[in-house]
This record gives C-alpha cells, sequence and structure tokens, in this order.
C-alpha cells in the first residue's frame, strides 16, 4: 500500500460519521429538540426535520464509501471509492458549517474547519 494516511483518514471519517449517524437516528427526537432550539432564530427553523434527514443520509454514503474506499485502498490500492468518500465527507461538513454559521455558532463552526482540513487532503491525496 503506498498511501497509509489516505487510509487512516478514510477509517476517521468512516467512523466519524457512523457513530454520528448512529446518535442522530437512536435518539432522533433528541436531536430534533435540541436542532430547533439552535435553529430557531434563522431561515432553518421551519425546516430542521429534513435537513436532518438530509444530513444522516450524508453521513451514512460518507460511512459506506469511506469504508469501502478503505477496503479497495487495502486490497487493489484502487482509491475511486476512498476519493467518493472524501468528496462526500467534505460535502457533508460544508453542510454542517453552513448551519452553524446560519445559527452564529461560531465555536461550533470552527470544529467543523478542524474536520474539514483533513476531508480535502484525502480529496487532494485521492483524486
Amino acid at each position: 500500500m503506498n498511501n497509509p494516511a489516505s487510509l487512516l483518514i478514510l477509517i476517521f471519517f468512516g467512523m466519524t460519521y457512523l457513530q454520528s449517524s448512529y446518535e442522530k437516528l437512536f435518539y432522533w427526537q433528541d436531536n430534533i429538540t435540541w436542532l430547533n432550539g439552535h435553529f430557531a432564530k434563522t431561515r432553518l427553523k421551519n425546516h430542521v426535520k429534513p435537513a436532518l434527514i438530509n444530513l444522516v443520509i450524508m453521513e451514512l454514503i460518507s460511512t459506506i464509501l469511506c469504508f469501502v474506499g478503505g477496503i479497495e485502498l487495502l486490497v487493489s490500492d484502487g482509491r475511486l471509492f476512498g476519493f467518493y468518500g472524501a468528496v462526500f465527507s467534505a460535502i457533508t461538513l460544508l453542510m454542517m458549517l453552513f448551519g452553524q454559521r446560519l445559527a452564529k455558532d461560531y465555536d461550533g463552526a470552527r470544529t467543523i474547519v478542524i474536520y474539514f482540513i483533513p476531508a480535502v487532503m484525502a480529496v487532494y491525496w485521492l483524486n
């Protein structure tokens, strides 16, 4: 294998989004309640549930692509699924960043940027 850093980032994002989507799905009502308050003064206030559904779908797609991409990288040194996993991870993070900025949660937005940096690195390395 020629790119262990890419593999580690794919595993990292696979685990991150698996845990995140699990928490959103199994603690759905708690998340809806919290997010309704978080976005109460934004344009998303009446769209929290569809936005959360969209986010969970993106997280699950990212999870699958990252794990499959990691396996592909190990088995055949292929990069296609990992590349798309990294792209979907970056898009998912941009969606989250948009929401945090809209809610004026600048600390939350700053945290998302920390995740965004390795996502863009993975896109670059796997391209």
